[in-house]
C-alpha cells in the first residue's frame, strides 16, 4: 500500500467523469480533495457522496486547492470536461504543478493537444489521456497477439463502429465548441487501438457527413458518420466506419486484423482467432468490466506519478498525438479531398513518429 496520496480533483462529471472518480476513489494512490462541474447540485451530491468540497466555478476551485496544499505533496486534476469550458482552468492547474489525466480526447485539435504536451513537458508534470479499452481484457490480448509475433504479415485492419444511442451533449455539434463529431467524440478509442498495435499511417484519406438536409447546414455542425481509408505501405492498409446514428446499426465496435495465415477479430468482448481455412483456434469471451478498466487506467496512472522506477505512463499525452494526427488528418481530407499525411502534421508540430514511439510504447 502506498503511504503517499496525490492530492486529486475530479472536474467534469459526467459518465466518464463518475467513471474515473469511482476508480480514483478506490485506488490506493488517490485522495479526492474536490468535484466540481457546471451543475452545481449535480457536484454538491458526490462531494457528499465522496467526502469532498465541490464547486461550480473552476477557476476558483485550481486557487483554493492549490493554496490547501503542501508544495511537497503530489496533486493531479482528471479532466472529463470539453475543453472548451476548461481549458485555461487545466493549463493554469499544469503551471501550479497537478499532473493531469484527461478523459480522450486531449484536445479538440491536434494543435491544442500539442500545445497541452508541451506545457506539461516545460512545467515537468504528467499529462496523460483515459483510454479504458487498452485495459479491457479483449483488446488487451489482441494486442499480445499482434506484438508478440501470434499474427504476421499484417495486410488489412478493419474498423466498424457503432454509437447509436448514446447521449451526445448538444455542444458537441457545434464545430467550433468540440473540435469534431464521431471520429474524435466517439472513435477515438478505437483509432487509439490501431496506433497502439500499429505504426502510423503514411496516407488518411476521408469522407464525412452528417443528417443536415443541405451543404451550408452541414458545415456547420459536426459529422455523426466518417469513412477513413488508411494507407501504411504498399502492402498494408486499413479503414474506419463510425456513424452515431440511430439508423446506422445496433451499437457495436469491432476490429479485424488480417495476416498471412490469420485473422484476429474484436467484437465487443469476445476475442476470436482464425487460420487461412476459417478454423477458429482461439476463442475468449471476455468480461465487460468498464470498472476494471477505469481502474486500470488510473491505477497506471498513479504509479507513474508515486513510484520512481515506474515507466512512463502507458497512455501518455505525447503518444496520444499520433491519434490526434491521424484525426486531423482525416478531417483535412474531408475538406481538401485528397489523401493527407499525419506524419507531415506531427513534424509541422515538431513532433517525430519515431521519437514517440521510442520513448513512450
Amino acid at each position: 500500500m502506498s503511504e503517499q496520496k496525490i492530492e486529486t480533483v475530479v472536474l467534469g462529471l459526467n459518465e466518464e467523469g463518475r467513471g474515473l472518480l469511482k476508480a480514483a476513489a478506490g485506488s490506493e494512490y488517490f485522495r479526492i480533495r474536490a468535484v466540481a462541474d457546471k451543475d452545481g447540485i449535480l457536484a454538491e451530491r458526490l462531494g457528499a457522496e465522496y467526502g469532498c468540497s465541490a464547486y461550480d466555478d473552476y477557476r476558483q476551485l485550481i486557487a483554493v486547492i492549490d493554496s490547501q496544499l503542501e508544495e511537497e505533496q503530489e496533486r493531479c486534476l482528471i479532466v472529463a470536461e470539453g475543453m472548451f469550458s476548461c481549458e485555461e482552468y487545466v493549463r493554469l492547474a499544469m503551471k501550479r504543478r497537478f499532473h493531469v489525466l484527461k478523459a480522450a480526447p486531449a484536445g479538440r485539435d491536434f494543435d491544442e493537444s500539442a500545445e497541452l504536451v508541451r506545457l506539461a513537458m516545460q512545467e515537468d508534470v504528467k499529462l496523460a489521456v483515459a483510454n479504458p479499452r487498452r485495459y479491457a481484457k479483449s483488446y488487451a490480448t489482441l494486442h499480445e497477439h499482434i506484438k508478440g509475433g501470434v499474427i504476421e504479415d499484417v495486410f488489412l485492419i478493419t474498423v466498424l463502429s457503432s454509437y447509436a444511442g448514446f447521449e451526445r451533449a448538444g455542444w458537441r455539434s457545434d464545430p467550433k465548441l468540440a473540435g469534431g463529431g464521431v471520429l474524435l467524440h466517439n472513435s477515438f478509442g478505437m483509432i487509439d487501438q490501431i496506433m497502439w498495435n500499429f505504426a502510423i499511417p503514411q496516407q488518411v484519406y476521408s469522407l464525412n457527413t452528417n443528417e443536415a438536409v443541405d451543404k451550408q447546414q452541414r458545415l456547420s455542425l459536426t459529422e455523426d458518420t466518417a469513412v477513413i481509408a488508411m494507407k501504411f505501405s504498399d502492402r498494408f492498409l486499413g479503414n474506419v466506419v463510425a456513424s452515431s446514428r440511430s439508423s446506422f446499426w445496433p451499437r457495436q465496435e469491432s476490429m479485424r486484423v488480417c495476416g498471412k495465415d490469420k485473422i484476429l477479430v474484436v467484437d465487443g468482448t469476445r476475442l476470436t482467432m482464425r487460420d487461412g481455412e476459417n478454423r477458429i483456434i482461439e476463442d475468449i469471451e471476455c468480461e465487460h468490466d468498464i470498472g476494471g478498466c477505469m481502474a486500470g487506467v488510473v491505477g497506471d496512472f498513479g504509479r507513474s506519478i508515486l513510484q520512481a522506477d515506474a515507466k512512463e505512463v502507458r497512455s501518455s499525452g505525447r503518444e496520444n498525438l499520433k491519434s490526434m494526427a491521424v484525426i486531423e488528418s482525416a478531417y483535412l481530407s474531408a475538406r481538401t479531398g485528397m489523401p493527407e499525411e499525419p506524419g507531415r502534421i506531427l513534424q509541422m508540430g515538431q513532433f517525430e513518429a519515431n521519437s514517440i514511439d521510442a520513448r513512450d510504447l
